[in-house]
């Protein structure tokens, strides 16, 4: 029998910064501003791949309606 690995929905603060295409000092700012979605757990701030999409597209929508 054989065990279903379990699949991840959220991202360390490298892997979304990363996954933005920004660096890891922003992504530390945008947290510290509370400016991105973000929990944290036990000492560690994760970020949810569906939270940081949502956020993605509320950002472009900003860029076009000034």
């Amino acid at each position: 029998m054989e065990l279903q690995k379990v699949q991840r929905t959220t991202l360390t603060m490298k892997e979304a910064a990363e996954y933005l295409g920004i660096s890891y000092w922003l992504i530390n700012q945008l947290v510290r501003r509370k400016e991105i979605p973000c929990s944290k757990v036990g000492g560690k701030f994760l970020f949810r791949v569906q939270a940081l999409e949502e956020y993605l597209s509320t950002k472009e929508k900003e860029s076009v309606n000034f």
